[in-house]
C-alpha cells in the first residue's frame, strides 16, 4: 500500500497512464527486488522450520517423506559409522545454501542493470 500512494505513481496517474500500466512498468519493477530478497529468506527458514519440526516429531507425520524425519530415523545409525542421515541432512544444506545462491546471484544481476540505465 505505501507503493501504491508514492510518488512516482501518482505522477503517472497524473500523466493518465492505465492500472496496468502503472501496475506493470512503475509498481512491479520497484517491488521484485525487496520481494525476491524476502523470498530467499522467507523460503530457507521455512524449510529448516519444517526439516526441524520433523526431526523432533511434531512435523510431517511418518508416511509422508520428509528430510527432517528421515534425518531422525537414521540418527541412532551413526553411532554405528553408518552415514545414512547425512544424506537427507546434506540434501536440506545444500538445497537451503542452493536458494540463497541464486537469490544473491539475481539480486547482483538487478543491481547490475540498474547501472547501466
Amino acid at each position: 500500500m505505501d507503493i501504491a500512494v508514492s510518488e512516482y505513481v501518482e505522477a503517472a496517474r497524473l500523466r493518465g497512464d492505465g492500472l496496468w500500466w502503472i501496475l506493470r512498468h512503475e509498481i512491479l519493477p520497484n517491488t521484485a527486488v525487496p520481494l525476491l530478497a524476502e523470498f530467499g529468506l522467507r523460503f530457507c527458514s521455512v524449510l529448516l522450520f519444517i526439516s526441524v519440526l520433523s526431526f523432533l516429531g511434531l512435523g510431517l507425520q511418518p508416511p509422508t517423506a520428509n528430510w527432517g524425519s528421515m534425518v531422525r530415523e537414521n540418527a541412532t545409525a551413526i553411532n554405528f559409522g553408518i552415514l545414512a542421515a547425512l544424506w537427507p541432512a546434506g540434501a536440506i544444506a545444500l538445497l537451503t545454501i542452493s536458494v540463497n545462491v541464486l537469490v544473491d546471484w539475481l539480486l547482483e544481476q538487478s543491481d547490475r542493470r540498474r547501472e547501466y540505465i
